[in-house]
């Protein structure tokens, strides 16, 4: 049976026997109701608010930096990775010592790459499987084909599913091709539908196609900031739009569900525009709460009498490294071990560090105010 999303065909035979989906082609013309127009207008506002208030932050690359670990942190996080983002920071936990870790710091080197990469190459097949290569490099599915599209039939499903009973089954190898190519086609066409309806609809046919074997949901969330950016939508990658989609997921996979069930493209758009919209006003708020506690600190490491180094300074120390060792800071400061230990009593005194429960040699403190607003909504699940 077919509808406006796709049909579903016949492999193989006998006790063998399955069927794959084969997704329709994109442009799918969207219905807009004064819902979705609404939703559209509110999403296109957030993000200009956010592109707007990125102008105000002290230290722009920084800022992004951090924003792209979290989400790193939460799209793994939608994917069953269990580690903070305090975890991810931390110095003194070695990678290879922590898969979870792992993973998301393998997420945080992809999307850099990716950035990189646009500069040379559009959109397209080729920067799909280098970006994926560099993603499962030092994670969990590093040995399921890193950077190749899948050769071999995949399937979604419980522990213990099979291609007959998963809940769905992306197209078969063939099909997959043509669909990847069509989809390519696509992201780099003109179409006159507003580009967060695209965006909507590409993050949904990559993840219907499902063409590696794994870390397909990562990559297509990964998909949404670089077309965004393609399309200078944003100006920065500090949209961390898995914030809602974590947030939703029992509804985020539901509606790509229903999409693939039913053709119900209009609700998956609108859910999509909310994950937009949602996310980029809790940015904006974190860019707020940033702001005002660099004045704070600053107010405050001003008050502390003398410190052997400029306020400035180890203020951006701080925003950068907000884990480290005593040693790490006076390397960083260019200041004794001594000084640099009695400054962070300092510090510790005056609310602004504290020692950590999860030191594996020597103490670590942490800039806490810092990342407690960086860590909201960051919690394992």
């Amino acid at each position: 049976m077919q509808n406006r999303s796709g049909y579903y065909v016949n492999n193989l035979s006998g006790e063998g026997a399955y069927r794959s989906f084969v997704p329709s082609p994109l442009p799918i013309e969207i219905e807009k109701d004064e819902e979705m127009s609404a939703l559209l207008l509110d999403a296109h506002k957030q993000l200009a608010k956010l592109d707007s208030a990125e102008k105000y932050i002290p230290n722009i690359k920084l800022f992004v930096s951090m924003y792209v670990r979290k989400e790193a942190l939460l799209s793994s996080q939608i994917e069953g990775t269990q580690t903070t983002l305090e975890d991810v920071l931390n110095p003194h936990i070695a990678e290879n010592a922590d898969r979870d870790v792992a993973e998301v710091v393998s997420y945080v080197r992809a999307t850099e790459f990716a950035i990189q990469r646009l500069r040379e190459l559009p959109i397209c097949l080729r920067l799909l499987k280098e970006t994926h290569c560099k993603l499962m490099s030092n994670a969990r599915g590093e040995t399921k084909a890193p950077g190749e599209f899948r050769r071999i039939q995949n399937w979604i499903g419980g522990r213990g599913s099979t291609l007959q009973n998963a809940r769905y089954v992306p197209p078969n190898v063939l099909d997959m091709q043509k669909a990847l190519n069509d989809l390519e086609s696509y992201i780099n066409a003109p179409d006159h539908q507003d580009v967060l309806i695209q965006a909507a609809l590409i993050h949904y046919q990559f993840e219907t196609i499902h063409p590696f074997l794994d870390g397909n949901g990562r990559m297509g969330r990964l998909l949404i900031t670089l077309y965004l950016l393609c399309r200078e939508t944003i100006h920065s990658p500090a949209l961390y739009t898995s914030y809602y989609l974590k947030m939703n997921r029992v509804e985020y996979y539901d509606r790509m569900n229903a999409v693939r069930d039913k053709g119900d493209y209009e609700q998956w758009v609108k859910f999509f525009l909310r994950a937009i919209s949602e996310s980029a006003a809790d940015a904006l708020k974190a860019v707020d709460e940033l702001f005002d506690l660099h004045e704070s600190s600053l107010r405050a490491i001003d008050g502390l009498g003398r410190t052997h180094t400029n306020s400035s300074n180890l203020l951006s120390v701080l925003e950068a490294f907000p884990i480290f060792g005593i040693g790490f800071l006076a390397e960083k400061l260019g200041v004794s071990f001594v000084t640099a230990s009695n400054l962070v009593d300092k510090l510790q005194a005056a609310g602004i560090l504290r020692q950590t429960d999860r030191a594996l040699r020597g103490r670590t403190f942490a800039y806490k105010p810092y990342l407690d607003i960086l860590s909201r909504g960051t919690e394992p699940y």
